[in-house]
């Protein structure tokens, strides 16, 4: 009953994205292609999580793993449960984490694409 009203407020309420110069924005898109976020549209720690998403100006893929079907199955196949919202983080090496929970996931994300933080991911991983 509550799932328009809460897909609705998330997207009437978005939040404004932080600004950054298009060569470091490129970057910062560039290091999200490795990065999904499997998700319900209606959740509300999903929600969240779009939101800082939104608020950092990340371009990451949504999967959507309400219902049966691909992203789904990968979840529960690869991430070992089917429960959301999970990032799946693919390493410079090639492995790939999987992380749960909203409030890790956005302290992740916030600890990895705050304003001035990619400068200083990027030197870090060589």
């Amino acid at each position: 009953m509550l799932t328009p009203f809460m897909i609705a407020g998330s997207h009437l309420l978005k939040p404004k994205g932080v600004e950054r110069d298009p060569d470091e924005q490129a970057a910062v898109d560039e290091q999200t292609r490795k990065l999904a976020l499997y998700h319900f549209p209606a959740c509300p720690f999903c929600i969240k999580v779009r939101r800082a998403m939104q608020r950092l100006s990340l371009d990451i893929e949504l999967r959507n793993a309400q219902r049966p079907g691909e992203h789904r199955e990968t979840l529960q196949r690869e991430g070992g449960r089917v429960k959301v919202p999970c990032l799946r983080i693919e390493e410079n090496d090639g492995s790939v984490r999987w992380l749960y929970e909203s409030d890790d996931i956005v302290a992740y994300l916030n600890r990895r694409f705050s304003v001035g933080q990619s400068d200083q991911a990027a030197s870090e991983r060589g």
